[in-house]
């Protein structure tokens, strides 16, 4: 009986120890993927920071136009 258990034991160990393995390597694809999704949003953060920005100088840039337009008599067609 007491041979039975030592081999019982024996096999679960293995199978713990496999397991712990398949959660360490787990852990560490997770931590892989959460600095690569924190990479993709600060780059998208970043992105969408510069067309704010871009849109406004696109707006400046048409009041300017418009205010032209109107000194010089020009009619705009857009």
């Amino acid at each position: 009986m007491k041979e039975d258990l030592s081999e019982l034991i024996e096999y679960l160990d293995k199978k713990f120890n496999k397991v712990e393995g398949d959660f360490t390597e787990l852990k560490e694809n997770f931590h892989s993927l959460q600095a690569s999704v924190d990479i993709y949003a600060h780059k998208a953060d970043t992105y969408f920071q510069e067309m704010v920005m871009l849109s406004h100088k696109v707006d400046r840039h048409e009041k300017w136009l418009q205010k032209l337009a109107e000194k010089l008599g020009v009619k705009l067609d857009y």
